[in-house]
């Protein structure tokens, strides 16, 4: 049994280099990295594996009659990792030939059927397992296959005294190196997405430093604004030359080739043309694919990405290399990252809203809500979303300037309801964009509601609701606003919340008119109220949560 196990840990490591390698072919890393499988992929994956399987199966030691193998290493670890087509397909695969090499054999018909079986079972972990513990889940699964397999034997095989002698030969030995092969596959397989994982984490940081080095320049253009973000993104992607163009000129250039490739030169190579014209992406390889029309050209690899405001293309972003095949799919990635933020960015610098943000000194005392720690967190929240959801970060842009517009131009004078609800919608999705599923709001809003109310009025009320209730409570709640005509022509106005509670010392303080700092919030509200209407916020803790709400008259009353 000793030398038996030497064999098989022995071939335990031949199985084990040969996954290391084949991890390392960037054909299997692309399949293997894919977010959603393609049935070609799938059908690549479960030969594959497949392959590995019957690899274990040549591999093997015979003892009586029997293989003594690492066959459901690769069948399992396929399934385990890549789902149930991939698992049962590799079963049958690898199942499949262990019963024709050896037809008639005492245990070709068992093995051959636990190969197949071995598959379902790697379909069932998949399911039930999470990334974290397939390896443990795909170790314990060998053991259960291989008790499986000897049981098998001894009803199937005949004669039952040599089922017998194969099953105390074999049993322990593989199923210590099966279990072990799987997890230790599994693990260097899953190290590939861990890959794919840090190097999409490297690539938003890289985004991310872009944007912030390249957002003073979008804020105020210029006409060398655009060299400098090209001279930014070209040191911070190490290329040898970046270019950003409109539809029919070059409008900057930095780097290798810049004495030729010039500011205000119409376009003329056939590729970028065709980008400008397809709106996809281009990759190039070598100088005859860039087609540029100065011999002593040393740009030799090219990314050249499409801008878009919105469906329109507006440009391309070039990236240059002074070598051939130079273009990897994490610089395609960069590229495609890059372009979304720029071309969100170009819409950011449209924002004058951005633009009085840049020029004001200071904010008066109902604008001061405007913090700039709120407007970084809304920047960096529409950062996050160009690379994943660009259409997405299209409407937080928006709601972003219809919020600052509000805050920015709006006066102490009162407005229309639902101007003031636009605002404060407008704030919500902000919000809603950088907590997910942990905030809910709802709308109980009557129609037709023929008044105007002090701005500025409602938001700093579901602000502090969201952000000293929700947040500081569980982390998760609901926020309801709920506007209705009540008795004397006057509307109430209610923002309630499930979260932590307002605490009796605060709606003291704001009764009294005590709270510390400059009044921003809620306290602000209720002395603006009291001021106007002669009567402030009602604000009542709840068993769980706070409800403050207020009445405002209608025009004329």
């Amino acid at each position: 049994m000793i030398e038996l196990l030497k064999s098989l840990v022995n071939n335990l490591g031949y199985v084990v280099l040969i996954a290391f390698f084949v991890s390392k072919i960037r054909s299997f890393k692309r399949i293997v990295q894919k977010d959603k499988f393609k049935k070609r992929d799938l059908l690549m994956l479960a030969i594959i594996f497949g392959v590995f399987g019957i690899l274990g199966t040549y591999m093997g030691t015979d003892i009586n009659g029997a293989i003594a193998n690492t066959r459901i290493i690769g069948v399992m670890a396929g399934g385990i990792l890549c789902g149930p087509y991939v698992g049962m397909l590799a079963g049958v695969i690898s199942g499949f030939h262990r019963l024709i090499i050896d037809t008639g054999g005492i245990t070709s018909i068992p093995c051959a059927l636990t190969t197949i079986i071995s598959g379902i079972v790697a379909s069932l972990i998949y399911v039930k397992s999470s990334e974290n513990n397939k390896w443990l889940y795909g170790l314990t699964g060998a053991l259960l296959v291989e008790i499986l397999e000897m049981g098998l034997i001894l009803l199937m095989a005949h004669p039952f005294q040599s089922a017998l002698t194969i099953v105390k030969s074999i049993y322990f030995p593989m199923s210590f190196t099966n279990a072990i092969g799987i997890a230790i596959l599994i693990i260097i397989i899953q190290k590939i997405n861990k890959e794919k994982e840090e190097d999409a984490a490297r690539q938003a940081q890289i985004a991310l430093e872009i944007a912030n080095k390249t957002l003073p320049y979008f804020r105020n253009m210029n006409g060398n604004s655009l060299e400098e973000i090209c001279g930014i993104i070209k040191d911070s992607i190490h290329a040898d030359a970046v270019a950003i163009t409109n539809n029919e000129y070059i409008l900057a250039h930095v780097g290798a080739g810049a004495d030729h490739h010039i500011k205000g030169q119409r376009i003329v190579t056939e590729a970028t043309k065709k980008v400008i014209k397809d709106g996809n992406l281009l990759s190039l390889t070598n100088a005859k694919q860039i087609d540029c029309r100065n011999l002593t050209c040393n740009l030799k690899s090219a990314i050249i990405a499409p801008l878009k405001e919105g469906e329109k293309m507006i440009g391309t972003l070039k990236i240059y290399y002074c070598t051939e095949d130079s273009i990897s799919i994490r610089n395609i990635n960069l590229a495609v990252g890059l372009s979304q933020l720029i071309s969100t960015q170009l819409e950011i610098s449209k924002l004058e809203e951005l633009k009085h943000m840049a020029n004001k000194a200071e904010i008066k005392a109902l604008q001061a809500q405007i913090s700039p720690h709120f407007l970084f967190n809304a920047l960096n929240t529409i950062i996050s979303f160009i690379r994943i959801n660009p259409n997405r970060a299209r409407e937080l842009i928006i709601n972003l300037s219809t919020y600052l517009r509000y805050n920015l131009e709006v006066g102490e004078n009162h407005v229309d309801i639902y101007l003031e609800l636009e605002q404060v919608k407008a704030y919500i999705e902000i919000e809603k964009a950088r907590f997910g599923e942990k905030l809910h709001i709802v709308y109980k809003i009557e129609e037709n509601l023929d008044v105007k109310i002090p701005s500025l009025i409602i938001q700093p009320i579901v602000e502090n609701a969201i952000k000293h209730g929700i947040l500081k409570g569980k982390g998760y709640g609901n926020v309801i606003i709920e506007i209705k005509k009540v008795a004397n022509e006057e509307i109430m106005i209610i923002i309630e919340d499930d979260g932590v509670g307002i605490s009796n010392d605060i709606i003291e303080k704001v009764y009294e008119g005590t709270m510390e700092g400059n009044k921003i919030g809620i306290s602000n509200v209720h002395n603006r109220l009291k001021h106007i209407y002669g009567e402030g916020l009602k604000i009542e803790r709840l068993s769980s949560g706070t409800r403050i709400n207020f009445k405002v008259r209608r025009i004329g009353e």
